[in-house]
């Protein structure tokens, strides 16, 4: 028996509701993957860093004298 157009219309719109439930195809995913960054900006892993590396010397100098 064939599809009447309104079955292929129910059909259609049933096949993308599972298709946005099943999420993104995975060549969409790789390119997400690929397109993520840091949550952090570099210029705070900077200061975190002087931060750490500041404290270290410091306390090494106090060590000494």
């Amino acid at each position: 028996m064939a599809q009447t157009p309104q079955q292929r219309r129910a059909n259609a719109k049933f096949a993308k509701s599972e298709e946005d439930k099943r999420g993104k195809p995975i060549s969409q995913q790789k390119k997400k993957r690929e397109e993520l960054k840091s949550p952090i900006s570099l210029f705070w892993v900077a200061i975190l860093a002087l931060v750490i590396i500041g404290g270290i010397f410091i306390e090494v100098i106090r060590m000494w004298f």
